[in-house]
């Protein structure tokens, strides 16, 4: 079988914030969720959202709105919040690494959050 040729990747779309959720309270405070930054500055490339990652997502009640494709990190999972540059926040919920792309990257499905949190130090 031939190789396949590897694809070079641009992220020319926007910038967005990575957050991880936890406890934003002062020490001795009323617990509150919100926002800590995780990964700060990071270019994307918006992507299309395909019927069938569509609906997949549809049966465990997660919409997917958004596909974003960004270079690739280890320390991101399913349990972070990202904001691009329209401002909104989304959860992730599902990170993918395709193969044959230079450089490595992953893609992120997001799903809109309706009510915001916080974001510490704001």
């Amino acid at each position: 079988m031939p190789k396949q040729k590897i694809q070079n990747q641009t992220f020319n779309d926007g910038i967005a914030n990575i957050y991880s959720v936890g406890n934003i309270a002062p020490p001795g405070g009323m617990p509150k969720d919100g926002l800590t930054i995780k990964a700060k500055s990071i270019r994307y490339k918006e992507r299309t959202v395909g019927m069938s990652r569509f609906w997949t997502a549809m049966q465990v009640n997660a919409k997917v709105g958004r596909l974003l494709r960004v270079p690739r990190m280890t320390n991101v999972s399913t349990q972070d919040v990202l904001i691009p540059t329209d401002g909104e926040q989304y959860k992730i919920v599902q990170v993918q690494y395709p193969e044959e792309i230079y450089p490595p990257v992953m893609d992120l499905s997001l799903e809109r959050i309706d009510a915001a949190y916080d974001i510490a130090g704001n």
